[in-house]
């Protein structure tokens, strides 16, 4: 089975696609990659979900990817007398971390690090930033604010401080175990929500111990401030356009976004969009204009997946949501304004021996006649690097490590295929040609190009390039040492 599309598609799992049923469903449909939201549910709803996913990957013989997003620091209010209050416009109200009821002159914000970090002219937003408030005088364990924009503020709702870095852990004592069970359970990829400098990584990596990669949500303006870094630290981005569109003025978040995924495409990162990329189909079946189109220029941009939240977690029509996904990159990829667009946005070629070897495999595969490029990869790396080329034809990733193998499920074009540990340049390419056919790349007639490095088995050591025949009567008798 292989998908005619590059995109990758993320779909999250909840409520409404739990089934082993719906999941092979929704990655018959389309999707590459499934979320468990470690926000909701418990750990065995989680680990039945993983369960079924490995059961589907089975059942399909194709790799399957799991991400599972950690929730991270939550800062919340406390609880009122009445369960609300109103906040009207210009009257002041009082943030402290007294643990009584609140009413319409005060409540409980039990997080003193936010108290450390303000200062007067702060702001504070409360319910995804519906709520607006302005620090006029504040101490180590209260903030003085005016209401610069009203409304019902209720129990236990969010809080975001747009203005400063927070002296926050990065990692909860929840997202802690969260971090442990996906970790034991096996999954692929760790998201970390509300990543706001390099550090806050490379925690999440010393936990992680190398049994998950680790995937940075960008979603505070530190975190854009500080993108090179955390880009640096992480082996993957997500552009989590929800809170970054709270804590940021709204009109500033898509040119974020295509400076962010251009980045992560010049580090060879894989880089997801997401948030209510198609909300509306939560409730009705067929998205609006408005959503194809966001979604769209997502594919444009170069992304290497996009993503469902609730429409695939909670919705009434999960495998639709995946279906539109599905048809819009199909679309976007038939168009030839489309591969104009992402040639224009190549970067300038780097000074590595394996820059210079993807890029001489692009161009030949460009200039040539060539069904496929096939990536041997150690770690993922030589694969993502041919990624970075978006060539024009289809990327066969190939490697004896499983959990190599599931993460390449998450970047651009790739098709993933475990192979036999090799010791010969002549296996690989024995291999690749008899995976391009299997996989119905290429038949026997046509010529894939082979991409490895020798000595086998050692990451970083991509060096060869080689042009080779489909037909294993063709090749040749002796091979590189």
């Amino acid at each position: 089975m292989r998908r005619h599309r590059n995109v990758k598609i993320v779909a999250t799992l909840g409520p409404a696609s739990s089934t082993k049923d719906m999941i092979r469903a929704l990655f018959d449909t389309g999707a590459d990659v499934f979320r468990l939201n470690m926000s909701h549910g418990s750990h065995e709803d989680h680990r039945a979900r993983h369960d079924a996913i490995r059961a589907v990957e089975a059942e399909t013989g194709r790799p399957i990817a799991i991400l599972a997003d950690l929730q991270g620091p939550k800062l919340r209010v406390g609880q009122f007398t009445a369960g609300a209050c109103d906040l009207e416009e210009g009257n002041r109200f009082r943030f402290d971390l007294d643990p009584a009821l609140g009413d319409s002159h005060r409540v409980q914000l039990p997080h003193r690090e936010i108290f450390a970090a303000l200062v007067p002219g702060s702001n504070l937003l409360v319910n995804d930033g519906k709520i607006r408030l302005r620090v006029e005088e504040c101490g180590p364990d209260f903030a003085d604010c005016t209401v610069t924009v009203g409304g019902t503020i209720s129990d236990r709702k969010g809080v975001n401080v747009p203005d400063v870095v927070l002296p926050l852990a990065a990692l909860s004592d929840k997202d802690r175990a969260d971090l442990e069970f996906a970790c034991e359970l096996g999954v692929d990829w760790l998201a970390l929500s509300f990543v706001q400098r390099a550090a806050d990584v490379e925690e999440a990596r010393a936990l992680a111990r190398g049994r998950a990669a680790i995937l940075s949500k960008i979603e505070k303006p530190a975190a854009v401030d500080a993108f090179e870094e955390i880009l640096a630290a992480s082996d993957g981005i997500m552009v989590a356009r929800g809170d970054l569109g709270v804590e940021l003025p709204i009109h500033s978040v898509p040119p974020i976004q295509k400076r962010l995924v251009r980045k992560c495409r010049s580090a060879a990162k894989p880089v997801i969009v997401a948030t209510q990329m198609l909300e509306s189909m939560i409730d009705s079946p067929m998205p609006t204009r408005a959503e194809v189109s966001d979604v769209a220029n997502a594919i444009y941009e170069g992304a290497d997946a996009v993503m469902l939240s609730a429409e695939s977690a909670a919705g009434s029509y999960p495998i639709e949501a995946v279906r539109t996904m599905d048809s819009v990159a199909r679309s976007v990829e038939a168009d030839s304004n489309y591969r104009a667009i992402i040639e224009a946005s190549r970067q300038n070629k780097l000074h590595t021996v394996a820059d210079a070897i993807v890029t001489a495999a692009r161009e030949i595969a460009e200039t040539t006649d060539i069904a496929a490029i096939c990536a041997f990869s150690q770690s993922g790396k030589t694969a993502s690097l041919v990624a970075r080329e978006r060539p024009r034809v289809p990327i066969i990733a190939l490697t004896h490590v499983e959990s190599v193998l599931r993460r390449m499920c998450l970047t651009w074009g790739t098709h993933c295929v475990i192979t036999p540990q090799l010791s010969r340049f002549k296996e690989a390419v024995v291999n690749a040609t008899r995976a391009a056919r299997e996989f119905n790349f290429a038949d026997e007639s046509r010529q894939i190009v082979v991409i490895a490095g020798v000595p086998f088995n050692v990451p970083g050591t991509t060096n060869i390039v080689r042009i080779a025949p489909c037909d294993e009567r063709l090749i040749f008798a002796s091979d590189p040492e």
